[in-house]
């Protein structure tokens, strides 16, 4: 989170709009990511703020960085002129506090930004008599296996001290002073000031014995172990900097060297040395090299993300998988990053089996899927268990290839604007695009629209309003744009182009002719049949 106390993160004034503007925040796993400072008591003196009176508005003290009011447009000194379309000029802050938290997982504001001298100028004047709420959510939690198991002594020419090693899941991630774990303390204070830190252990003017040095290595592990199982603290770039082993040399060539372990489809590891600053691409390839991918089999897989949700996200060939490595350790799991299929159009599966290690590499992430509910085999899953317990993966494949799900991809639940009440889940095959539409909470309702890949017009991605849209026209009706307001707008984007990229090729395969069998086929009569069951177009 953006530091209270300094200037930074301000705008500039050339930076600031004057205008009122209205931002959509979305509650993610740290909350909405901001905290709010005003007064306590109700009504005072007007203000001018931009040239314009008003009176005292609570305001934005804090940022979390990359949380969910950073990514909407929020900004350290923002005045909170409305909550969820109240007015709360001359609010209480207790007032403003209520209406933020009786919103749900959605929170709009309209808010107005102030320069840097304009906020001085507003905090000079203001009432002593004030308070503070923080919008991140402590309650998340999660137990990282995180540990200081010893200790060492390091000696160079200018002095000696002790360096206390830092481990997580059993591999050492890096090695800290006492004086850094304090300066740590200190700033995550100020990062999450409404936050109950534990104690550190207390400062020794003389040389501590190895007795001594041992109890403060425990103190710091338990210090780490009840900080980091706070999970926007954990997340936090404060903390992820001080866990990185990483010199200031070695962030400026980009040299440091580091193990990363990827789980494959059949389950196994594999542990790929790679640099810190490698992006996907540069960590794919490593990972192809080293596992002796056939080369024509490259295209069809790729790095994914294992999500605490019970889902995997492509990653884009810009992230730096290391990072998300460090930063999503789990008690239960070895990595987070994996190798899988990225393939939707059966077909071409189909040909790619000649290869021992794509097959192997589809049975195990089918038998994956089958488990976590992802393909549905209904009837057959008596079947199933049997062939995969008598290891016949070739007529595993056969019958799992038929069966409701297979070569699918589903989204977690969220929000939709052509749905009024509740959330949908998108999901792409091949053949076609459904919303299904489910509550809140994710509980799958009855009503399902279904889209045919040649009823798509447009389709892209807002980054502002971190939204995936799209454009689709049915018969002789005028085309219409629905928005998904998905974290994974992104994936869904990539998932829309490559199925896209696939059906060309079929269509190319036939010789620019669509048979019977293609994709692109569907029967309009039972898609529109649908589409009016849910009142056109509303879920």
């Amino acid at each position: 989170m953006a530091d209270s106390g300094g200037e930074e993160d301000l705008p500039s004034p050339d930076q600031v709009s004057t205008k009122p503007r209205v931002v959509t925040i979305y509650k993610t796993d740290t909350g909405f990511g901001f905290n709010v400072r005003g007064q306590v008591s109700e009504g005072g003196q007007l203000r001018s703020i931009n040239g314009q009176l008003y009176a005292p508005l609570q305001h934005v003290s804090a940022v979390l960085e990359g949380g969910a009011a950073h990514k909407a447009g929020i900004q350290r000194g923002d005045r909170i002129l409305e909550v969820n379309n109240e007015n709360v000029e001359g609010a209480t802050h207790k007032r403003v506090v209520d209406l933020i938290k009786s919103g749900g997982d959605a929170l709009t504001l309209k808010v107005v930004s102030v320069s840097r001298k304009e906020a001085a100028r507003l905090d000079a004047q203001g009432d002593d008599n004030s308070a503070s709420y923080a919008c991140v959510d402590y309650s998340e939690k999660r137990a990282l296996p995180i540990s200081i198991p010893d200790y060492r002594m390091i000696e160079n020419s200018a002095e000696k001290f002790v360096v206390y090693n830092i481990y997580m899941a059993g591999r050492q991630l890096c090695a800290r002073r006492y004086r850094e774990f304090s300066n740590l303390h200190q700033t995550l204070k100020r990062e999450f000031p409404e936050f109950p830190f534990p104690k550190m252990p207390g400062k020794w003017p003389f040389t501590l014995s190895e007795q001594q040095l041992d109890a403060r290595r425990r103190g710091l592990e338990q210090y780490l172990e009840k900080v980091c199982s706070i999970r926007a603290i954990a997340e936090s770039d404060v903390m992820q900097e001080f866990l990185a082993d990483i010199t200031e040399k070695d962030v400026n060539s980009g040299t440091a060297e580091v193990d990363l372990r990827v789980l494959l489809p059949d389950r196994s590891t594999l542990t790929v040395t790679i640099r810190r600053n490698n992006n996907t691409d540069q960590v794919y390839d490593a990972v192809v090299d080293k596992l002796g991918l056939d080369e024509e089999l490259l295209p069809y897989f790729g790095l994914f993300e294992i999500m605490d949700t019970n889902f995997e996200r492509k990653l884009v060939p810009t992230e730096f998988p290391h990072n998300l490595y460090i930063q999503n350790y789990t008690a239960a799991a070895t990595t987070c990053i994996a190798l899988r299929k990225w393939l939707f159009d059966l077909q071409r599966e189909l040909q790619l089996t000649h290869l021992d290690m794509a097959n192997t590499f589809f049975y195990w992430q089918a038998v994956d899927d089958v488990g976590k509910g992802r393909i549905r085999p209904g009837d057959h899953i008596y079947e199933l268990k049997s062939l995969q317990d008598r290891g016949k993966k070739q007529e595993y494949l056969k019958l799992v290839r038929k069966c409701e799900g297979y070569n699918e991809i589903a989204f977690p639940h969220c929000p939709c604007d052509s749905r009024k009440k509740g959330h949908v889940i998108v999901a792409l095959t091949i053949e076609h695009f459904t919303l299904t539409a489910c509550t809140d909470e994710g509980e799958p309702e009855s009503q399902v629209i279904t889209f045919s890949w040649e009823e798509m017009t447009q389709w892209e991605v807002d980054d502002e309003g971190m939204a995936f849209c799209f454009q689709y026209q049915r018969g002789e009706k005028k085309p219409r744009w629905v928005r998904i307001f998905s974290p994974h707008f992104v994936y869904i984007f990539d998932c829309f182009e490559r199925i896209v990229q696939e059906l060309g090729t079929v269509t190319a395969a036939n010789g620019g002719q669509e048979d019977d069998s293609s994709p692109m086929k569907v029967d309009a009569k039972k898609s529109e049949k649908v589409f009016e069951t849910i009142n056109d177009p509303d879920l």
